[in-house]
């Protein structure tokens, strides 16, 4: 990139659990401070907090999940939140729902991912579900970050982030 100041990205699901927390911290991990990560949901439960096999997956690859708390996505729609430069959803309930209009005019993507938390059968099953989705997650992230600096640009950024969501 060709400036100094990190490129915020907030990733959306619908209850701020599983892939939007992966996502947040797979892409503070992999973006070594050109990237600053946030996630939120539309409609988190009360005292949602992250999934214990999303925290799990992270803490496995190695990735830090200290600070991970679920939260809403009127957090990021006050004038005073840091303003993003993209928006990814990552469920398709997300992706469907109307958001906010927020402050700066983002770029915005849907890269969907299966939801690892509807998996049922044995603890083992589960764990692959998550491992699988957070590797998917890593993938994108990885292809994201390696981007030339010029379609991360303002205005490439959106085409970009769309493009990656056919990988």
């Amino acid at each position: 990139m060709t400036n100094t100041k990190p490129l915020n990205v907030l990733f959306l699901c619908t209850h701020n659990s599983a892939r939007s927390i992966m996502a947040e911290a797979m892409l503070n991990h992999l973006g070594k401070g050109r990237f600053r990560a946030y996630s939120a949901g539309s409609s988190p439960r009360d005292q949602q907090q992250p999934h214990p096999l999303a925290l799990a997956a992270l803490e496995r690859v190695g990735v830090p999940t200290e600070g991970l708390r679920s939260k809403s996505w009127d957090e990021y729609g006050q004038e005073s939140a840091p303003h993003m430069d993209l928006v990814i959803t990552v469920c398709d309930n997300a992706a469907g729902e109307v958001c906010p209009l927020w402050p700066g005019h983002p770029a915005t993507a849907h890269w969907g991912y299966a939801d690892p938390s509807e998996v049922e059968g044995t603890d083992d099953a589960r764990h692959q579900a998550f491992r699988k989705t957070l590797m998917e997650i890593r993938q994108r992230l990885e292809a994201f970050i390696n981007l030339p600096a010029s379609a991360i640009e303002k205005l490439a950024l959106q085409q970009s982030a769309r493009d990656l969501a056919s990988r």
